[in-house]
């Protein structure tokens, strides 16, 4: 792909399309991209809003889109306000439910930069499915991809101003779905509103209608199948074991690699050396929001107290995700008897990360020890309870608390950690 493709939050989201959309018109088309509840219809509306005159929205799964006409209509109108008021700005929400959109777009944008109108597009999509594979094959060397990535703790806080420790307690045991959060004090509410708009029309409509999937009841089992083991190292043999309906090894592969596209799952792979050994290895499921995890789960949602090793998956899983979702690559490593929960690349920098809760020992840490004696380039950092600091400080190795990681990320990491709001 020769376009840029960068995940960020709401903000960092609007003021890099805005700079892009002061350039000379004709630039690249932007393509947003990201989870269902994020934002970018949001963010349209109000690009919308601050462009004034010059902005023309159009959404694809909005009732005029289904008349006759709308696709030829939506580009005589944009040059219409172009010669006009000097420029204009396509707002196209949904581009994907638009057949052949990708084709399309590349005709409409050809033709306006043969004839010089200065027309910038921003486009849409709740997933990346279609858009990336349009924009592949129809689109090379025309667009930029952003994602609007999951919210972080740091975004829940700021925006909908509740304390950060209460924002980090939050996204484990709820996710951090904006629209969901109003509802975070009536659980039955909120779990209806997590499956009805957002779980159901990911997997029942989004993954469907994009990629070919000859059975959907399996996509279903071993979407359930991950959201059920969060941040736990699962062999494809053993998920298909779990499976009423026991598809090929292949096809299930091929289900998690749907459901990573679409922002639900990220299958992570073994760190290792030797690529051969990567591929073998089986992955560790992270589940993209942890809301889906609390859905999902029928012994519902764990308390610290009573129920603390459910409880320590859970951090770990948002942890993990949380810098999937900030654009880092993200690994674990298992050479028996030793494991690391986490080996980061990116911007961030390169981290061994080792999540702990509750009370830990000395040899709870011999395996991020023996990882960076082998990987030394790796900076080692042990998220764990206040507690549990000082001793972690005392085998010389760093730490710091799993809340304050959720917030802002590792130590040194730029600004830009936030995601979302």
């Amino acid at each position: 792909m020769s376009s840029e493709d960068y995940r960020l939050g709401y903000r960092a989201a609007r003021e890099v399309i805005l700079r892009r959309l002061a350039e000379r018109a004709r630039g690249r088309i932007q393509l947003l991209t990201g989870p269902r509840q994020v934002g970018k219809t949001t963010l349209l509306l109000e690009l919308a809003q601050r462009l004034g005159k010059v902005a023309i929205y159009a959404a694809a799964d909005g009732p005029e889109a289904a008349l006759p006409g709308f696709w030829e209509r939506l580009w005589v109108r944009a040059e219409e306000v172009a010669a006009r008021e000097g420029r204009a700005v396509v707002l196209l929400d949904e581009a994907h439910l638009l057949h052949d959109w990708a084709r399309r777009l590349k005709g409409e944008w050809d033709r306006l930069r043969r004839r010089k109108r200065p027309v910038h597009v921003v486009a849409t999509g709740s997933s990346a499915l279609r858009l990336a594979a349009g924009s592949r094959e129809s689109l090379a060397g025309r667009f930029e991809r952003i994602t609007l990535s999951h919210w972080s703790a740091a975004s829940l806080a700021e925006v909908f101003g509740v304390p950060p420790a209460e924002a980090t307690d939050l996204l484990v045991r709820m996710g951090s779905y904006p629209g969901a959060f109003e509802f975070r004090r009536d659980l039955a509410r909120w779990s209806a509103y997590v499956r009805d708009a957002i779980l159901e029309p990911a997997v029942g409509r989004d993954i469907l209608a994009l990629a070919a999937v000859r059975k959907p009841a399996l996509l279903r089992q071993v979407f359930g199948a991950c959201a059920s083991s969060p941040a736990q190292i699962v062999s494809l043999q053993k998920l298909q074991g779990q499976l009423l309906d026991r598809g090929a090894l292949e096809t299930i592969a091929y289900y998690l690699a749907l459901l990573e596209e679409a922002f639900l799952v990220a299958p992570l792979g073994k760190h290792s050396a030797r690529p051969a050994r990567r591929r073998a290895a089986p992955p560790k499921l992270v589940t993209l929001n942890n809301a889906l995890i609390a859905v999902v789960d029928p012994r519902g949602i764990p308390e610290r107290a009573t129920d603390p090793q459910r409880f320590g998956a859970w951090v770990e899983n948002a942890c993990l995700a949380h810098a999937w979702n900030a654009g880092q690559r993200v690994s674990y490593w298992r050479e028996e008897p030793h494991e690391v929960d986490g080996v980061l690349d990116g911007s961030w920098g390169s981290w061994a990360i080792e999540v702990k809760t509750g009370s830990l020992s000395s040899s709870d840490l011999k395996g991020i020890g023996e990882f960076v004696r082998q990987f030394p380039k790796y900076r080692p950092l042990v998220l764990c309870d206040d507690e549990a600091r000082p001793l972690v400080e005392r085998v010389g190795l760093e730490a710091m608390t799993w809340s304050d990681f959720l917030l802002r990320g590792p130590p040194g990491a730029p600004a830009a950690v936030k995601i979302g709001g």
